[in-house]
């Protein structure tokens, strides 16, 4: 397998362009349970400019009709990108403390299921919350600290490279 880097201001700059906005290329999910996921796919994918067409556990998009579980599903795309050693992004669960801008959070209000998909931005301490900003869809959001969420619990998604 082959890799090459994710491009993370590609991330932040596409974040930046769209958070308060909807790119026509995609369609708008937050009629249908909400867009978050979408827009960090659509993120994640200005970064590593690669999707895996793997059907049904994939990562891609052709239309709202057409596209994996994991584009727009807050716990797919967990699966995915934890789980992905073939084409495409691929990312560890870590901490707080190695988190980077163009990164991922997911939310989880019930302390049960997560539901909400945030993209890291701009980090000016990423040892506390109000230190990190994100950018995000369904509740849109451009340079928001984490902190200003109620939440019962957090994950970060490291994208470590992109495969191939």
């Amino acid at each position: 397998m082959k890799y090459k880097e994710y491009n993370r201001l590609a991330v932040v700059e596409y974040a930046r362009k769209w958070a308060l906005a909807r790119n026509p290329k995609y369609y708008n999910f937050d009629s249908v349970g909400g867009d978050c996921t979408s827009f960090a796919s659509q993120c994640i994918h200005a970064g590593s400019q690669t999707m895996n067409y793997t059907k049904d556990i994939g990562w891609y998009y052709s239309n709202g009709n057409n596209k994996s579980p994991s584009w727009s599903g807050v716990e797919y795309l967990y699966q995915f990108l934890t789980t992905n050693k073939g084409i495409g992004p691929q990312a560890m669960e870590t901490t707080q403390n190695k988190i980077e801008i163009g990164d991922i959070a997911q939310l989880s209000f019930d302390g049960e299921q997560f539901g909400h998909t945030l993209v890291i931005v701009k980090i000016e301490n990423k040892f506390t919350l109000k230190g990190i900003q994100i950018a995000s869809h369904t509740l849109d959001s451009l340079d928001k600290p984490i902190s200003e969420y109620h939440f019962q619990k957090i994950r970060w998604l490291h994208i470590e490279r992109v495969g191939i």
